[in-house]
């Protein structure tokens, strides 16, 4: 491809716009997207000082934008990306987050369609790749604050809600497409969707695609993209198996890497608390209490545990909310909203929110379970100390955790600090050593014989169902569910 890079140093934007409708998402539903925050200060950030760095490479509209938003200089994976994408190579970037990607690839694609030939066509030029909606959400915010002063337009399109807003802003034409896969493929099968005019292809938080589940998507997806494009693929983790999917994805990659497994853990206190499963929630009570903490993120392993944890905290009058996957969307951005402008003390989460959130000031973060892979505990704990301020770490482990305490001081290079000066001290957890150390294997719920089973919400429950398996309710005669 062309050196682009040197070309927009040198050169600003050739392309007339006199024929494009410029439009700020009009009939994007305002509901359904993050709230904002006040701009804090932040270490990286000075006012009415021009941008540095590789910044000078963008186009003076891009660089207006981020004065405004007060970025001057530009962080490790922006000053190494920006060039190579700008010079239309493509990327595999391994960063953690927190690390500024999303505009690494922002900037540079935004510059590419600002100076792109005037397009007649509706259908999108860049699709971006998001495992969950909040990212998705969040680089769509990214996206608009960078091109205020361009004539871009944007669509984000997620799952969990009314699809009618999305649809009519597709019709209008867009030139970048926000996506999580699944909504994409269904507004695809429906027609209202083509990506047979995609340039540039991202995947942010590709690990985490993989862990939900969404390989089979994105290769169904990776079917319907042309073959000629430039393809940016980020993780904040590269196994063996993320490794062959972005090869599969690239061609002759630039290799973008910032310490991609040394976790940030300089300006964060760890503190490992042995403990019963079952003294858990007394655990975690005394210690918001105790501590005075004012703005935490619990993490939880299962979805019903950061219900269970969140009902127990606002029992004991603590303001709490819970966010996950089995939360609908409006559930998940009102907690978002309540966190971030502090009218709840604590956010319970699933791993849902370990990735690509950023709300600022997060005092604390507590690890309710540990994760079982010990990458996932330096993406949550790096919710924590985010631009140059401290935060503390406080992590929960039982005796069949500890196992996965070890991987992670594996990762850490080094033990993390323990607290047993506390009620609910285990000696039993933190010498726990074999079978002792693992989960142990998932119970099944007995048959009784004789009796049918239906699986329900919650577990097993046994019901009269008639010969058809469809169980009656006993006073509406309405159908329940098949068994």
């Amino acid at each position: 491809m062309k050196n682009l890079y040197n070309k927009f140093v040198s050169k600003g934007s050739g392309r007339s716009n006199q024929s494009r409708t410029f439009s700020k998402n009009p009939s994007f539903d305002k509901s359904q997207r993050l709230p904002k925050e006040k701009p804090k200060a932040d270490p990286r950030k000075a006012a009415d000082q021009p941008p540095k760095g590789v910044f000078t490479a963008l186009l003076p509209s891009i660089q207006k934008a981020l004065t405004e938003e007060g970025y001057i200089q530009p962080t490790p994976i922006q000053e190494q990306a920006i060039p190579h994408i700008l010079d239309g190579r493509d990327i595999i970037g391994c960063a953690q987050t927190g690390t500024g990607k999303t505009a690494a690839f922002t900037l540079p694609l935004l510059q590419h369609i600002e100076n792109a030939t005037e397009k007649v066509s509706k259908n999108p030029s860049v699709l971006v790749l998001a495992p969950t909606r909040e990212l998705a959400a969040q680089i769509g915010e990214n996206v608009e604050k960078y091109s205020r002063h361009l004539k871009v337009r944007t669509s984000i399109i997620y799952g969990g809600v009314n699809q009618n807003p999305q649809v009519k802003e597709i019709k209008a034409g867009i030139d970048i497409l926000i996506a999580t896969p699944g909504r994409l493929l269904d507004l695809i099968s429906q027609k209202f969707i083509r990506l047979n005019e995609i340039d540039f292809l991202v995947l942010d938080e590709a690990d985490r695609m993989l862990d939900m589940g969404f390989l089979p998507d994105i290769k169904k997806i990776m079917k319907l993209v042309p073959i000629e494009r430039q393809s940016l693929f980020f993780s904040a983790t590269m196994n063996t198996d993320i490794g062959k999917l972005a090869r599969s994805l690239v061609h002759k990659p630039a290799q973008v890497n910032i310490e991609p497994e040394k976790p940030a853990v300089e300006r964060i206190n760890q503190t490992v608390y042995f403990v019963e499963k079952k003294d858990k929630d007394t655990l975690l009570k005394s210690l918001i209490t105790d501590n005075k903490m004012t703005k935490v993120i619990v993490f939880t392993q299962m979805k019903h545990v950061a219900n269970k944890v969140t009902e127990r905290l606002v029992k004991a009058g603590i303001k709490a909310a819970a966010i996950h996957g089995n939360k609908s969307q409006a559930a998940r951005t009102k907690a978002l909203e309540s966190f971030k402008s502090t009218r709840i003390r604590v956010l319970v989460a699933t791993d849902i929110a370990a990735r690509g959130i950023d709300v600022e000031k997060i005092s604390h973060v507590v690890n309710f379970d540990l994760p079982n892979e010990p990458e996932t505990y330096v993406h949550r704990i790096g919710r924590t100390a985010r631009a140059g301020h401290e935060g503390e770490a406080h992590s929960f482990c039982s005796a069949e955790e500890r196992n996965y305490l070890r991987m992670i001081e594996v990762l850490l290079r080094k033990p993390i600090p323990s607290n047993t000066d506390h009620p609910q001290h285990s000696e039993f957890a933190m010498n726990a050593t074999g079978a002792d150390a693992k989960p142990g294997p998932k119970k099944k719920a007995p048959l009784t014989k004789g009796k049918k089973f239906a699986k329900v919400k919650g577990g097993m429950r046994d019901s009269n169902y008639s010969k058809t398996g469809i169980k009656m309710h006993r006073n509406s005669g309405k159908r329940k569910g098949v068994v």
